[in-house]
């Protein structure tokens, strides 16, 4: 499959803005936001926790920079409730449901296909080897 970013103005910085939006969504933190917005709203804090058992941790300020992204591009919704202590629930728009769904087919096909791709890393690897090893 090919991608087309054909008859697209650049934005102000000279990105087309689809490359600019699939940047967004596939971005280290994008992807698993959105992955994890698909099964149900979370809480700010929820949502970091649930991120960093992925490996390393979200910082606050990387989380919020994420999720402001992806709302300004329509994908997250933000629903602030004037209550006290504040309650803040993110979840997906249904642009944003559209997304993640791709990106879940993704992520599920790099887990299936992973022995594939190690296999093909270590015939790459072996025919890019010195041949005179043993000397």
């Amino acid at each position: 499959m090919t991608v087309s970013m054909q008859g697209e103005a650049p934005d102000s910085g000279g990105m087309c803005p689809s490359r600019l939006v699939l940047e967004h969504v596939t971005s280290r933190w994008g992807v698993l936001v959105l992955i994890e917005l698909l099964d149900r709203p979370h809480r700010f804090s929820e949502l970091r926790r649930v991120i960093s058992r992925f490996g390393r941790a979200v910082s606050e300020k990387m989380l919020t920079q994420t999720l402001q992204t992806l709302e300004r591009d329509g994908l997250v919704h933000r629903d602030a409730k004037p209550v006290i202590p504040p309650r803040v629930d993110y979840s997906l728009t249904d642009l944003g449901r559209e997304a993640a769904e791709q990106v879940r087919g993704l992520a599920g096909w790099a887990r299936e296909r992973m022995a594939d791709v190690e296999k093909a890393r270590r015939a790459y690897d072996e025919a890019r080897e010195p041949t005179s090893r043993a000397s």
